[in-house]
């Protein structure tokens, strides 16, 4: 693989003008005036993409918790009601691959009109749902439309803001990224429950329309956009669509059908790894390719977009896996664990603003992210040595710790990755990173579910061959019996009673080696990716 970054002391190429450059500010109007300074417009530019963004990327995470609640209003079972979720998942992953060809094809401005438009409706269409399967068809269409919504932002952002600008941009976008899917299912729940499950996707309209009407206003097109003079390549978009809805559907649904146990997902296994491969190959044949994979070629691209990949596995794993911790092992509600979750948004939230100002300083962004991954990985140890007798303030300061190291790790990556990338093609690139982070965030998801279930039956096996009966008649295993014999219990009924209890303690043991082990895993492959930055070249503003 070439190295691009190496060409960095030849002279830079001509920058394309920005977004703004030559625009007015009032109602988009040559004719008039400019009413506010650049510096003013972009940061309004940052505020539109950045809410449009934050709606999307909440609406991934928010409506977990209301399934329960979907499933009896709808009258269908919480398996059924899955499909809420999964066909959001599938809609959302076809599309993103390909919004940067989209932007080229119908132009940028009007793509992101078009997709907020359509995730605003489709929200309401959400909310207003009778039935299971017209709620599956209106998440379609919100994962359709909303799958755009994350690179094209992104786009806009590195295209808007010079170089030793775009760290304050990307911090700022980056705040709402990251900061969002921690506070998903708390907003969630409470909306839940203190209103209806309907509102947790009509909060999105006000949003949605505050982010048209500044993105109408005050977003362009870049020059090089030449809209409408790119082929379309139906038989490229055939197999991306089977091969990614595949690859989705089997991550979504292999623990839940038994993996390899289940003729469907053997199907869908096979499907992706027919499709996938052959959509790459024709893309990289192709003279205008809707995908472009040659970008791999930028060796700082690729190490980038591995490393996001870890990052997404990473995250969303831990996303699913502490809440799971909390209630199923402590004891926790649902409640109590969407606020405990609260500090390490909290911590992110507080470190994205001196990330913005570090990066205005021109430090080095190599040193920050292998600093960042550091602590982040470092703190995932700390909850590897958690009990069933952890607390509160227990699991505070991992969770602290960990914000703090996602926020000093987003934002340099995005920036390192996007570095040498043409501004032609940023559209594309960014299209690649979301992808990638999405496809690593499923990935996460699916094994850490999987390694829960898997590991403590594992656990439970290992525990269990150490029982004996000889080993029951000690004295921590005859306090059950006596405890339960106070309780009015016969001297049999006890003894049953007791064992009953220890068997339910060997599976909570089991349960929580497996969790520790995924922790450990995770601390693992943050530090594990470490090395990867050396392959990278600090940006020069």
């Amino acid at each position: 693989m070439a190295d691009q970054t190496s060409q960095s002391s030849a002279p830079a190429p001509a920058r394309a003008p920005s977004l703004t450059a030559g625009k007015s500010r009032t109602f988009g109007n040559p004719a008039f005036p400019a009413i506010s300074s650049v510096h003013r417009s972009r940061w309004i530019i940052a505020i539109a993409v950045m809410s449009s963004a934050v709606m999307e990327v909440l609406d991934t995470s928010v409506v977990n918790v209301s399934l329960p609640h979907i499933a009896g209003s709808l009258s269908s079972s919480t398996d059924e009601a899955t499909w809420v979720l999964t066909s959001y998942i599938v809609a959302n992953a076809i599309i993103l691959p390909i919004t940067g060809w989209l932007a080229n094809f119908l132009g940028r401005k009007r793509l992101l009109l078009t997709v907020v438009t359509g995730f605003t409706l489709s929200s309401a269409l959400c909310g207003a749902a009778r039935s299971l399967p017209a709620l599956i068809i209106f998440r379609v269409l919100q994962g359709t439309t909303g799958g755009g919504i994350q690179p094209l932002s992104q786009a806009v952002l590195l295209e808007e803001f010079p170089g030793k600008e775009r760290g304050k941009a990307m911090a700022f976008w980056g705040l709402g990224i990251i900061v969002a899917p921690i506070f998903g299912p708390t907003l969630g729940g409470w909306i839940t429950d203190n209103y209806s499950w309907r509102w947790v996707f009509y909060i999105n309209l006000p949003v949605g329309i505050l982010s048209f009407i500044l993105i109408a206003f005050f977003v362009f097109d870049p020059p090089y956009i030449r809209r409408g003079s790119l082929r379309v390549d139906f038989w490229g978009l055939g197999m991306l669509a089977v091969g990614m809805g595949c690859l989705q559907i089997m991550l979504d649904k292999g623990q839940e059908l038994d993996w390899l146990g289940s003729g469907l997902i053997c199907t869908l296994m096979v499907l992706a790894a027919v499709f996938l491969p052959a959509f790459v190959i024709r893309e990289l044949m192709a003279k205008e390719p809707i995908v472009r994979f040659r970008l791999f070629r930028y060796r700082q691209f690729a190490t980038g977009i591995v490393m996001a990949t870890v990052l997404g596995f990473v995250l969303y794993g831990s996303l699913v896996l502490l809440p799971l911790f909390m209630q199923t092992l402590l004891g926790w509600t649902a409640t109590t664990a969407g606020v405990w979750m609260s500090p390490r948004g909290v911590a992110t939230a507080v470190g994205m603003p001196i990330v913005g100002f570090v990066l205005g300083r021109n430090w080095d962004e190599r040193w920050m992210l292998a600093s960042a991954f550091a602590v982040a990985g470092l703190s995932f140890f700390g909850f590897s040595h958690m009990t069933l007798q952890s607390g509160t303030w227990d699991l505070m300061w991992p969770l602290v710790m960990q914000g703090f190291g996602l926020a000093f790790l987003f934002v340099p990556l995005t920036t390192l990755t996007m570095a040498p990338i043409p501004r032609e093609e940023t559209g594309y690139a960014t299209s690649l990173y979301s992808v990638m982070r999405n496809i690593g965030s499923s990935i996460g998801v699916s094994f850490v579910t999987t390694a829960i279930a898997r590991r403590s039956q594992f656990h439970q096996q290992i525990l269990a061959a150490h029982i004996t009966p000889e080993s029951l008649n000690r004295p921590e295993f005859q306090a059950y019996a006596a405890m339960l014999r106070e309780h009015g219990l016969s001297a049999t009924a006890a003894a049953h009673g007791s064992q009953a209890l220890v068997y339910q303690s060997l599976q909570q043991q089991a349960s929580l080696l497996s969790y520790d082990e995924s922790f450990w895993l995770m601390g693992i492959l943050f530090l594990a990716i470490i090395p990867l930055i050396a392959l990278m070249r600090r940006t020069h503003h």
